[in-house]
């Protein structure tokens, strides 16, 4: 009996240090994300004390609405006239 015992409790610990080592990983990887997502928060915030910057970037993000804007009008008037025929 006290060999089942120190046999389950081997294998539970091996499996908790195995656990833990995916673990660490895991939070490696999300700090590694988080890392690089304030930079680029923190270049983006850099990039805007530029005015010249600050025009381009925001007249990028205006193309981009218009361009969605554009499609979602497109898809529209296919519906439109799909249900006329």
């Amino acid at each position: 009996m006290s060999n089942k015992v120190t046999e389950f409790f081997k294998g539970a610990f091996e499996d908790m240090k195995e656990s833990a080592k995916a673990q660490h990983e895991v939070d490696k990887a999300n700090f590694a994300a988080a890392k690089a997502e304030s930079k680029a928060q923190f270049e983006e915030a850099k990039a805007m004390s530029n005015p010249e910057k600050r025009k381009a970037m925001m007249q990028a993000e205006r193309d981009e609405q218009i361009a969605a804007a554009n499609k979602r009008i497109a898809e529209a008037q296919e519906r439109i006239d799909s249900a006329k025929k």
